[in-house]
């Protein structure tokens, strides 16, 4: 790469560095994506303008091309200056760069040694845990009676946890005895922990690790009883007042000598570096190193990806995870650069201001997961605006922001005489949008990587705006792709859904038959005759499967459920219904209570 510092006032400028300006300069008008018309080829020539509107949105004759005019202009040129005088040559330039590079690079690794194993006290490997990692696998998987997922107790293990655990949520709605929990850490007691609660947001509840991450030790505890519900350290736990077949506590273990997590040095790291890029580099190619180093921040620092479960070190997984979303990241880069930023970036002067605005909007957007973490939107989809609190309101002020730069933008392609070309290009896509919400059979989900590509043409202009717009969409585009990868604009259902309902059939339960016996009080469920398409029915206590019946196992089919509580019981229980089939269950009813007196109220319908 060639660092061209641009000296407006000197009078002895290097010859070579004109023509390679006016070279790049020639180029960026042959090879612009947006349909611009050469202008240079045609100086002096004034085209006729059209009449009526389409004259008008034309914008004035001759064009005025938007250019930033520097505050201090020679103290923003200076450093430029000084280091192209300093090492005129090309080949200086080059080894320079590649230094400064690898020297970061070198740090880089060096700081991403603290995620190699671990081991504790008793030699014993630690195991690196995902924010969502718990003991009790979701969606039934555990079995009947919790068969996969045994121990219950006497066992523990020591773990890791990465950093900005606190704030993940569950964001379908899960079972918690009569709650359904949607859109908070799904935590589950104190002190004792419900077995399917996240075990490093209860760390973090229990004071053990901070939201920047760190170490402890699990103990499993076997069944536990009425889960209490306490705010502490950011999280308040969900109540559960009835037993569980498995608990577990979270301790410190000073065995471990855990390292600290790495994103707030390698933020310093990473800022830094493309600061000096910024400043020092006049060229607007500089846009890739600078791209590269963010997008490695994201993969490994701020958001990587998730890795897999429990093992003993993440980084062989985000190592995977970088190269394979790099390449295809970097072909997108390119376009970006030849269509969008070589026009913001080219002939830019106001060095310190593209480092506080299109350097600073950058990393915000990479940021995102914290930048933008307080807005109450996980998920731009119908089912989340309509479930989330306050999501339809936050919607509703973005459109607002949107819609006011949007016209600010179009003032200036206004101006430079651009409009309809770009008005022509977002036709396009929004032709583009709506052909895609008539294809049947999958949604439309447009993911903030998406936001970013579809947003980005309208900040090709150099205006101080446009750095920070364009810094902003650039980040965002960097954290979905090094975070969630290339995930499709068009999805199925079952993408969407995840680990949420079917939206099936429910079981239509009828009043049970109590009655007490000896062994205890014995509940006797039956319900209506099913529907053809669901081959059984799953049951649940206290959010975990009791039972799996198959309507053609006997003669009568799963005509009915019993169950029986000892004598010594007094607690409640929460019972739910749902149809099975191709042996995986599907949506339960509401919740039903037994309750420890031995009378019933249950919904028991959808």
């Amino acid at each position: 790469m060639v660092l061209v510092a641009q000296d407006a006032g000197a009078a002895n400028q290097d010859v070579r560095m004109d023509v390679d300006a006016d070279e790049e300069a020639q180029l960026l008008q042959r090879e612009e994506l947006d349909f611009e018309d050469n202008t240079a080829a045609q100086a002096g020539f004034k085209k006729p303008r059209a009449s009526g509107l389409l004259g008008r949105l034309k914008g004035p004759d001759p064009p005025e091309t938007q250019t930033i005019n520097p505050f201090f202009a020679k103290a923003q040129e200076f450093l430029p200056t000084w280091l192209n005088r300093r090492f005129p040559e090309r080949r200086q330039q080059a080894l320079l760069l590649g230094g400064v590079l690898g020297l970061w690079l070198i740090v880089f690794i060096i700081s991403l040694s603290v995620q190699l194993p671990i081991t504790d006290g008793l030699g014993r490997s630690v195991t690196n845990l995902d924010c969502t990692d718990t003991l009790w696998k979701p969606k039934n998987e555990c079995g009947i009676e919790g068969i996969n997922c045994h121990p219950f107790s006497n066992s523990s293990f020591s773990f890791k946890c990465p950093a900005k655990c606190a704030s993940v949520k569950v964001l379908n709605p899960r079972a918690v005895g009569p709650l359904d929990v949607n859109y908070r850490p799904l935590v589950i007691g104190d002190d004792a922990y419900r077995g399917d609660s996240f075990i490093c947001a209860s760390a973090i509840h229990a004071g053990v690790i901070s939201d920047n991450g760190g170490c402890g030790r699990v103990i499993l505890l076997g069944r536990r009883d009425n889960y209490s519900s306490v705010q502490r350290h950011g999280i308040e736990s969900i109540p559960f007042d009835s037993y569980f077949p498995l608990a577990f506590a979270v301790t410190s273990d000073s065995s471990i000598k855990c390292p600290l997590d790495p994103r707030n040095t390698l933020l310093f790291l990473d800022f830094i570096t493309t600061a000096l890029l910024s400043i020092f580099v006049a060229a607007p190619a500089v846009f890739f190193p600078i791209f590269i180093i963010v997008f490695a921040h994201v993969a490994f620092a701020s958001d990587p990806p998730s890795a897999s479960s429990h093992n003993t070190t993440v980084l062989p997984d985000h190592i995977a995870s970088f190269a394979k979303r790099l390449l295809p990241a970097l072909f997108c880069a390119v376009i970006i650069y030849r269509s969008t930023v070589r026009r913001t970036l080219h002939g830019l002067t106001a060095h310190v201001e593209k480092t506080i605005m299109w350097l600073g909007g950058f990393f915000f957007g990479a940021l995102s997961n914290y930048t933008f973490d307080w807005i109450p939107i996980q998920r731009l989809t119908a089912h989340d605006l309509e479930q989330q609190p306050g999501a339809k309101f936050a919607l509703a002020m973005i459109l607002v922001v949107l819609v006011a730069i949007i016209a600010g933008q179009i003032y200036y392609f206004w101006l430079e005489g651009r409009l309809l070309r770009y008005l022509a290009l977002y036709g396009l896509f929004i032709f583009g949008i709506l052909v895609c919400l008539t294809i049947p059979g999958v949604s439309l989900r447009i993911h903030h990587y998406i936001i970013g590509l579809l947003l980005l043409p309208g900040t090709s202009m150099q205006t101080r705006p446009s750095l920070v717009y364009q810094g902003i969409l650039l980040g965002l585009f960097v954290n979905g792709i090094a975070r969630w990868d290339f995930d499709s604009i068009l999805q199925t259902t079952a993408d969407l859904r995840g680990d949420g309902k079917f939206d099936s059939a429910l079981p239509e339960l009828l009043e049970p038959v109590i009655s007490s016996t000896i062994q205890g009080l014995v509940a006797i469920f039956q319900w209506a005759t099913p529907p053809a398409m669901v081959d059984g029915i799953s049951v649940l206590v206290n959010d975990v499967e009791r039972s799996r019946k198959f309507f053609s196992d006997t003669e009568d089919g799963a005509a009915g459920f019993d169950w029986t509580r000892p004598p010594e019981e007094t607690l409640n229980e929460y019972f739910r219904f749902g149809y099975v089939r191709g042996g995986r269950a599907l949506d339960y009813t509401k919740v039903g209570t037994l309750f420890g007196n031995g009378t019933w109220s249950g919904a028991g319908s959808g």
